[in-house]
């Protein structure tokens, strides 16, 4: 459900939108707008919290307060910083702060942060309640709703992690005035995707909007099947792929470029598949390709390399499995054969524009 203090057609600094995830006594509500970081003192004050920790990956001026004591820990954005020993120091970061299962743990930064933090936050103490406060693109459309926590291992990305619900999300859009450009193409993907899952045409949308029909297309998801067995493998469109290329690169591409030529690719496999037509599959490349966004394996990759990765996806237990359109909409597809998958990728087109593992950029 979405309330707002403004028309839909609204852009101005003023406006604001609230999606409420619906999960009974775990819901919670996602603000979203300019300067909605300062509701976090309202928020804990509610939670009946006496202290906080507040991970950052922000400049001390972007940190929110709590309005309760609280201890800061510096945290960096970024997959390399996403991973076990991470989620470990900032248990003892806790511990030493004398945190409580009664506290609150506070999340300042992209989608690693959130992933990483939310994992220690449902670890710690068997669960502890947290806080987002997204500052990309990326996290405040994805990352940080829904509960889903992990960090990755050398094997593959997110494959330790738990279902963990935040309290409540503030995504700001003032976050959101110095994002590089790669940042926001990585948010981009999320939001492309989101043509073929149930919330087309976005690109046409003020930025606020995008964003709170991102968030209510999930939020939706979410509340109907909040732990993955049945519809909410529908936010995986273009993550299987996504996620290889990923790893491939080094994550030298960007989780939402790589979600972006995931898309593409899941438009050409369903059409080798007989499930859409030669239009559906050419409008998968134009809706990508609309956002700016690369809609092309980088030449470096290796299509064998990749079917290997994804014989690592998560929804992999009887062969390859995809997020795929069809005559009914999108759904999940198992047992695709490696031939098949392997022959598609084969003619995709090579985008020389996506980074490569050299980009000075990166």
């Amino acid at each position: 459900m979405t309330t707002s203090t403004s028309s839909p057609a609204a852009s101005s600094a003023s406006a604001s939108r609230q999606v409420t995830v619906g999960l009974a006594e775990r819901s919670y509500t996602v603000h979203i707008g300019h300067g909605v970081q300062r509701l976090l003192p309202r928020v804990v004050a509610a939670l009946g919290a006496r202290k906080a920790v507040v991970v950052t990956a922000r400049p001390p001026e972007r940190t929110p307060d709590p309005g309760v004591p609280s201890l800061v820990v510096q945290a960096r954005d970024g997959e390399d910083a996403k991973d076990l020993a991470a989620v470990t120091d900032l248990c003892r970061r806790f511990v030493g702060f004398g945190l409580t299962r009664s506290d609150v743990v506070v999340s300042c930064g992209g989608g690693t942060t959130t992933d990483t933090v939310g994992l220690a936050a449902a670890l710690y103490h068997r669960g502890t309640p947290v806080v987002h406060v997204p500052t990309s693109l990326l996290a405040q459309v994805d990352a940080s709703v829904g509960g889903k926590t992990a960090v990755n291992l050398p094997e593959g990305k997110n494959l330790v992690g738990a279902y963990w619900q935040p309290a409540a999300v503030l995504c700001d859009l003032d976050h959101l005035d110095t994002l590089p450009e790669r940042e926001w193409r990585n948010g981009l993907g999320e939001i492309a995707r989101c043509h073929f899952i149930g919330a087309p045409d976005l690109d046409r949308l003020p930025l606020l909007d995008q964003i709170a029909a991102s968030v209510t297309l999930k939020a939706g998801v979410v509340a109907a099947d909040e732990r993955d067995t049945g519809p909410r493998h529908l936010l995986n469109y273009g993550h299987t792929l996504g996620h290889a290329l990923e790893r491939a690169t080094g994550f030298a591409l960007r989780h939402g470029e790589g979600v972006a030529i995931g898309t593409v690719f899941a438009g050409r496999l369903a059409g080798a598949l007989g499930r859409i037509g030669p239009e559906r599959v050419a409008e998968h490349r134009d809706v990508v390709a609309r956002y700016g966004l690369p809609t092309g394996l980088p030449p470096q990759v290796a299509v064998p390399e990749l079917v290997e990765l994804m014989r690592l996806d998560k929804k992999a237990t009887d062969g390859l499995t995809f997020v795929l359109d069809g005559p009914e909409g999108p759904g999940l597809v198992r047992g695709i054969s490696e031939e098949t998958v392997g022959a598609t990728l084969a003619e995709m087109p090579r985008d020389r524009h996506t980074p490569r593992y050299s980009d000075p950029s990166l």
